[in-house]
């Protein structure tokens, strides 16, 4: 009897799908939220300036607000980011528990003699499940770097 069943290879791509939905979605939701930060600001900016320039006060304090509309940029982008990334680990970890499952499929129903192709499947799932552990704590270690650059960088730009 075959591991691969039609059902079975329907059903993976139907919960592909689904998934690539999500993360579309997600990816569209922090781009609708910066959209209407930026509405937000030029609304905000040219009721100000308007005012301004009537009371003859063109002098404002700019820095403050571009370190508060970075902020929001930042929080935006850091946010979705985090949603994206629970998504693709969720995805992955599913992922893995299929392959898991097609190789103790292939281990069960594997015919005498296939010891050397059944050390090797395994080995390489292992390998797979290492090198995308090492990219995830690369990745991890990345954000928590930008992370603390921009609360660096916000906070000087803040005393000035």
């Amino acid at each position: 009897m075959s591991p691969f069943m039609p059902d079975q290879f329907a059903a993976v791509q139907k919960a592909n799908l689904g998934h690539l939905f999500a993360l579309t979605n997600t990816a569209f939701d922090g781009f609708q939220k910066l959209t209407e930060l930026n509405l937000q600001v030029v609304r905000t900016t040219l009721a100000e300036g308007q005012a301004n320039v009537a009371q003859g006060n063109l002098a404002q304090p700019a820095a403050e607000k571009a370190v508060a509309y970075a902020r929001n940029v930042y929080d935006i982008a850091s946010n979705t980011q985090a949603e994206l990334t629970k998504a693709v680990e969720a995805q992955y970890e599913q992922h893995n528990r299929n392959v898991q499952a097609f190789v103790d499929a292939f281990v069960k129903n594997a015919p005498a003699g296939s010891e050397a192709i059944v050390a090797l499947l395994q080995s390489s799932v292992a390998a797979a499940s290492g090198t995308y552990q090492s990219f995830q704590n690369a990745a991890k270690q990345t954000a928590e770097v930008a992370r603390a650059k921009f609360a660096t960088t916000a906070a000087a730009a803040s005393r000035q």
